[in-house]
């Protein structure tokens, strides 16, 4: 088992750090420069946490755990115009990454209004391929309400925020709603806006820690991890890469940033424990760019086949 971890500090002997996880066999998920300070998300055997605290107190150095590294979330918008998204949704988005997630944005193709308001089946399954979707609402009790049916049927675990406090059980298909996140003419910058972003930080790691322990009863193959680091060292091509984290973690699977149809082949082939990927998990065409999006197989798949 693993655990996520964020490294921040500077870059002076930055290469210690590296050189440890490696040494551990740990993974680098992903890394980001900003100026002199450096932040690593990291994935690291359990038991070795305490050599990776040690090496950042010698560094002058914080490590804090982040559940939401290795995973991919979608904030989803009723639309990305002015109408529906003066700032919220991009600073939700902001926030979750300084606590190591991955998220994209989506945009649907009908949000004026909720009358006219949809969600389209390819956008659907574009929010499925993540880990966790997190709607982004407005400040009108009613439009919320009225607008579950965007995610009532979605296979993926769904928080809804919103302006109003709303008992979840008036949202159905939602696993969790988060008030104080409404359509706000300036950037979320204030106190209660700062308490609601934490309050949806907390939300979305317990329902991460619950997907997770849901995997525990039918894990898949191996570590999302080890399939990253496998892409990564046996395919030269991921290095021309210029988009951030051209090999996405998930909880089970990883996106990679090829073409589909010019690189699927190059993954499938790709070998692990003397097997190829195709042989441990479903290597399909993403709705997000025509990327290859890798699902592993879990064990109960393995034993009915």
């Amino acid at each position: 088992m693993y655990e996520t971890l964020t490294f921040t500090g500077g870059v002076h002997k930055s290469e210690e750090i590296k050189e440890l996880i490696e040494d551990l066999g740990g993974f680098i998920l992903q890394e980001n420069l900003l100026q002199m300070e450096l932040v690593l998300n990291m994935a690291i055997p359990i038991e070795d946490v305490d050599k990776i605290e040690k090496k950042a107190s010698e560094l002058l150095a914080k490590i804090s755990v982040a559940p939401m590294a290795g995973s991919e979330i979608a904030i989803v918008s009723p639309t990305l115009a002015r109408h529906h998204l003066p700032h919220a949704a991009c600073d939700i988005s902001e926030y979750l990454r300084e606590f190591g997630a991955k998220d994209n944005m989506i945009g649907l193709a009908r949000g004026d209004g909720k009358g006219t308001s949809g969600i389209t089946e390819e956008e659907k399954s574009l929010i499925e391929e993540h880990d966790v979707a997190v709607f982004a609402l407005g400040s009108f009790e009613n439009c919320i309400k009225e607008k579950s049916f965007l995610y009532d049927d979605l296979d993926v675990p769904v928080i809804v925020t919103g302006s109003p406090d709303i008992p979840i059980e008036e949202l159905p298909g939602a696993d969790a709603y988060v008030g104080g996140l409404g359509r706000i003419p300036r950037r979320l910058r204030r106190g209660p806006d700062i308490r609601a972003l934490d309050k949806l930080v907390e939300t979305i790691e317990e329902t991460l820690n619950n997907k997770k322990h849901e995997m525990t009863l039918d894990p898949p193959l191996l570590p999302s991890i080890v399939v990253k680091n496998a892409i990564e060292n046996q395919v030269e091509e991921i290095k021309n890469v210029i988009s951030p984290a051209p090999v996405t973690s998930q909880l089970d699977g990883v996106r990679v940033k090829l073409n589909y149809d010019k690189y699927h082949k190059v993954i499938e082939n790709i070998e692990i424990d003397g097997k190829k990927l195709s042989q441990l998990a479903e290597i399909k065409k993403s709705f997000m760019y025509d990327y290859i999006l890798v699902k592993i197989n879990s064990e109960s798949s393995v034993v009915e086949a």
